[in-house]
C-alpha cells in the first residue's frame, strides 16, 4: 500500500510543481506586460500596430523549447499507439486562434492607449465573468451560486468604472476616446475568454494528447499567424516608418527597443502560463488566476504612472477581488470532493 501511495503522490507534487509554475509565468508576465505598455504610450509611443504586434511577436523565444519538447515527447512514446490529428485540423486551428488573437490584442491596444492603467486593469476583470458564461455553455462547466456571485460582483465593479472617469483622464482624454478605450477593454475581455473556453475545448476534443509541446505549439503557431496580421496592418496603416517615433521617445532609442522587447518577451512568458492552466486545469481556472494580477497592476500603476486610485476605484477594486475569492472558494469546494469520497 505504501508502495502504491508512493508514486501517486510523487504525481501529485508534480503535477503542483507545474501549476506553480505556471501561475507565476502568468502574474508576473501579464503586471510586466501591461505596465511597459503604458511605459510605451506614456513616453511618446502612438503606434496602435506596433503595441499590437509585440503582443505576439516574442513567439520566437519559444521555438527552441518546441523541438526540445517535442523530441522528448517521441522518445517517450516509443512503443506506444500514438493519437494522428489531421493537418487540416490543426492548421484551421491555428490561423482561426491566430486571427482571434489579432483582433483582441488591438482592442487591448486602445484600451491601454485611452485608460490610466489602474481603470483598464480593473476592467481586465470583466474576463472572469465572460468566461464563466463561454464556460458554462462552450465546456459545461457548472454555473453555481458562487460563480454566480463571482460574475456580478465582477460586473458591478466594471460597470462602476463606466460611469466614472476621474478629471486627470478626462482633462488628458476626450471623453469619447474613454468611452472607445472602455468598450475595446471590455470587447477585449470577452474575446480571449471566447479563445480560452475554445482553446480548452480543442485540447479535449481535438488534440488529445497531454504534452506541454502542445501547449507550446498552441502558442507559437497561433502568435506566428497573428504578428503576421500586425506587419500587414503596421505597413497598410502607414505606421511602419517609426525613426520619428523612436527619435521622440521621452527615455531614448535604447529605452524604445527594449521597452518593445521586453514587452514582447513578458507576453510570451504570461501566454505559456495561461495556456498550460488551460491544459492542465481548465480556462476558468487560468482567468481567474489572471484575475490574481488585479490587484498588482494598479498599485504598481499609481506608484509609477502616477495614476489616480480615488474612492470609486477602491470600491471597484474590492468588488473585483470579493468576485476573484468567491470563484477561489468555489473551486476549492469543488477540489476537495473527490478527496471526502474517498
Amino acid at each position: 500500500m505504501e508502495l502504491s501511495s508512493s508514486p501517486r503522490r510523487s504525481k501529485k507534487y508534480t503535477w503542483w510543481l507545474r501549476i506553480g509554475v505556471y501561475i507565476i509565468f502568468l502574474v508576473a508576465g501579464q503586471s510586466t506586460a501591461t505596465l511597459l505598455g503604458r511605459f510605451y504610450f506614456d513616453k511618446g509611443g502612438n503606434s496602435k500596430w506596433m503595441a499590437t504586434l509585440v503582443q505576439s511577436a516574442g513567439f520566437p523565444a519559444l521555438v527552441p523549447l518546441i523541438f526540445f519538447f517535442s523530441a522528448k515527447s517521441s522518445s517517450s512514446r516509443t512503443g506506444q499507439p500514438r493519437t494522428r490529428i489531421r493537418r487540416t485540423w490543426l492548421l484551421s486551428l491555428y490561423v482561426f486562434f491566430g486571427l482571434l488573437l489579432t483582433a483582441d490584442n488591438m482592442m487591448y491596444s486602445y484600451g491601454l492607449l485611452f485608460l490610466p492603467v489602474s481603470t483598464y486593469s480593473l476592467l481586465c476583470a470583466t474576463q472572469l465573468a465572460f468566461n464563466a458564461l463561454f464556460s458554462f455553455l462552450i465546456n459545461a462547466h457548472r454555473f453555481t451560486p458562487l460563480v454566480l456571485n463571482s460574475v456580478v460582483l465582477v460586473t458591478v465593479s466594471a460597470a462602476l468604472l463606466a460611469v466614472h472617469s476621474d478629471d486627470a483622464t478626462a482633462s488628458r482624454v476626450p471623453r469619447g476616446k474613454y468611452v472607445v478605450g472602455f468598450l475595446c477593454t471590455v470587447g477585449a475581455s470577452a474575446a480571449y475568454s471566447l479563445y480560452l473556453s475554445l482553446m480548452e475545448l480543442s485540447f479535449k476534443k481535438v488534440i488529445k494528447r497531454e504534452t506541454f509541446g502542445v501547449v507550446l505549439n498552441m502558442q507559437v503557431y497561433p502568435s506566428f499567424i497573428a504578428s503576421c496580421c500586425c506587419v500587414v496592418g503596421l505597413f497598410a496603416s502607414g505606421e511602419w516608418s517609426l525613426k520619428g517615433e523612436m527619435d521622440g521617445f521621452g527615455k531614448g532609442k535604447v529605452s524604445y527597443v527594449m521597452t518593445l522587447v521586453w514587452t514582447a518577451l513578458s507576453w510570451q512568458i504570461c501566454s505559456v502560463g495561461l495556456l498550460g492552466l488551460v491544459f492542465e486545469v481548465s480556462s476558468l481556472f487560468s482567468n481567474v488566476i489572471s484575475t490574481i494580477g488585479l490587484p498588482i497592476v494598479p498599485i504598481l500603476a499609481v506608484i509609477l504612472f502616477g495614476d489616480k486610485m480615488d474612492g470609486v476605484k477602491v470600491i471597484a477594486l474590492l468588488l473585483a477581488l470579493w468576485g476573484f475569492l468567491s470563484y477561489v472558494y468555489q473551486h476549492y469546494l469543488d477540489d476537495s470532493k473527490p478527496s471526502s469520497v474517498v
